[in-house]
């Protein structure tokens, strides 16, 4: 009896990859959830929903968006790590439940190189360092100069410790070798409205917050933490440029499916994906929220989430920040 339940086995294994390339090949036969770790409203739901009209048209079949936020991104992060890899389940994410959680939190329910296979980067954003008009810097040299003679006395506001804008903050005062005090916040909006009143001096905020300010003249632009210049502000040095190279400090956001998607599945995702980042239409839509359509390969999303992973870790480390 023994061979025959052998010869069973093998037969039920070499069926299991053909079964998977069978349901690749027929892929999409059903509505596909889009979770969003944020909530309505914010960049990353503003992006998801530029992409759903081309890719509901692409894929023929409803791409219905899951809002899961919380976390900085985990909970939505650990509910696709743990959705079945069967090609529909994608998430939007950012560097935060992408790449930077793990070196924050000390229990996290999902690891992302583990457990979240990349498709594609979809966007890059700037941040832009704005200061309060009282604060007497133009440009990013002044502002290290000022700091540096008045150690201690400057601050700088986030929406909460380990985001974007105080990571991107606890980079410069490294590379600046400079003092500043950080002041977390519970949203960006009570971060800006504490700028506009002058209780804190500077914000390393996103683009879509300051744009209005910038150009309402209420805030003074003084740098963007890309390498290379925002194409909202043109004339607005990047901090590389001005004084500390090899400064980056990018929002971006990516796609993920859970790992063991079939690869086929994975690529027919990014393809489409790259397709609907590439029209004019959706760029254009991204452009108004202060968004940049960065479309990738899935092999350069992974290589982009193991970089910053790294980049964040020692920056997270050496600053000893941490959010549970």
């Amino acid at each position: 009896m023994k061979p025959v339940v052998n010869a069973l086995v093998l037969v039920t294994a070499s069926c299991t990859p053909l079964t998977a390339l069978a349901q690749s090949a027929s892929y999409p036969t059903k509505p596909i959830r889009f979770i969003v770790a944020n909530a309505a409203g914010g960049g990353e739901d503003s992006t998801a929903r530029a992409l759903v009209t081309r890719l509901t048209q692409s894929l023929a079949q409803p791409i219905i968006i899951d809002n899961r936020a919380g976390a900085a991104g985990s909970v939505a992060a650990e509910l696709t790590a743990k959705s079945p890899p069967d090609g529909y389940t994608m998430m939007l994410g950012s560097v935060g439940s992408l790449a930077v959680n793990p070196s924050l939190y000390k229990s996290l329910g999902y690891n992302p190189q583990r457990d979240l296979a990349p498709v594609s980067q979809v966007v890059s954003q700037s941040n832009i360092l704005v200061a309060h008009p009282s604060v007497a810097a133009r440009n990013v040299r002044e502002l290290v100069a000022l700091a540096a003679s008045n150690p201690g006395k400057l601050t700088f506001g986030s929406s909460g410790s380990g985001n974007a804008g105080h990571l991107a903050g606890e980079m410069f005062k490294n590379m600046a070798k400079v003092d500043m005090v950080h002041v977390p916040y519970k949203g960006g909006a009570a971060v800006m409205n504490d700028l506009l009143g002058g209780r804190i001096d500077l914000v390393f905020s996103s683009a879509s917050t300051a744009l209005p300010q910038i150009k309402a003249e209420r805030v003074r632009a003084i740098a963007v933490t890309t390498l290379k210049r925002s194409p909202q502000l043109p004339n607005v040095p990047t901090i590389a440029e001005s004084g500390l190279p090899g400064y980056e400090a990018a929002n971006w956001y990516g796609i993920v499916v859970p790992m063991k998607t079939p690869q086929p599945i994975v690529e027919r995702l990014n393809s489409d994906i790259v397709q609907a980042l590439n029209s004019a239409d959706t760029r254009t839509v991204l452009l108004k929220h202060g968004l940049e359509a960065a479309p990738s390969t899935s092999k350069e999303l992974g290589a982009q989430m193991r970089s910053e992973a790294a980049k964040w870790a020692k920056v997270i480390r050496d600053a000893g920040i941490t959010a549970d």
